[in-house]
């Protein structure tokens, strides 16, 4: 397997972690010239989402088995791996932000719940046809701890 090293760092937004209020947040992806030619974001400015995988640098406790998501115990006990919290094994956030400007190799976004300083592994367009199809479900406290994440 190939070593996996950042491609490029979040910039500003949010300096702390905060759970709710997402989608108004600006921020920059500064992708890293070392890794790539300027040319590598051609094309990009056509999408209106991209999918950024990061890492939760400032994560400092790791859950392999359950918890309450959020420390909340009006929610249940859930595995790690049925929640998107920071202190999983190899603190990796995904999400699908909006692209705003593409400038060279930085990239601005908004509603990407990652804070600034965070190293970026991987971007990569949002593509409707790879969403799910069919109908997706998910647990009932999981509409409540989302309402105001974005």
């Amino acid at each position: 397997m190939q070593p996996i090293s950042p491609i490029g760092v979040v910039r500003g937004g949010r300096r702390q972690v905060h759970e709710d209020g997402w989608g108004s947040v600006v921020s920059r992806i500064d992708l890293d010239p070392a890794v790539f030619d300027v040319s590598a974001t051609s094309g990009l400015d056509a999408y209106s989402h991209i999918e950024v995988v990061f890492v939760f640098h400032l994560a400092t406790r790791t859950c392999t088995g359950t918890q309450h998501p959020r420390g909340n115990t009006d929610w249940p006990l859930s595995g790690i791996l049925a929640q998107r919290a920071p202190n999983r094994p190899n603190h990796l956030g995904v999400s699908v932000c909006g692209l705003a400007a593409v400038d060279g190799l930085t990239l601005t976004v908004h509603g990407l719940d990652a804070i600034d300083g965070s190293p970026v592994l991987d971007v990569k367009p949002y593509l409707p046809e790879f969403a799910p199809r069919g109908e997706v479900r998910g647990p009932a406290y999981a509409g409540e701890l989302m309402r105001d994440y974005f």
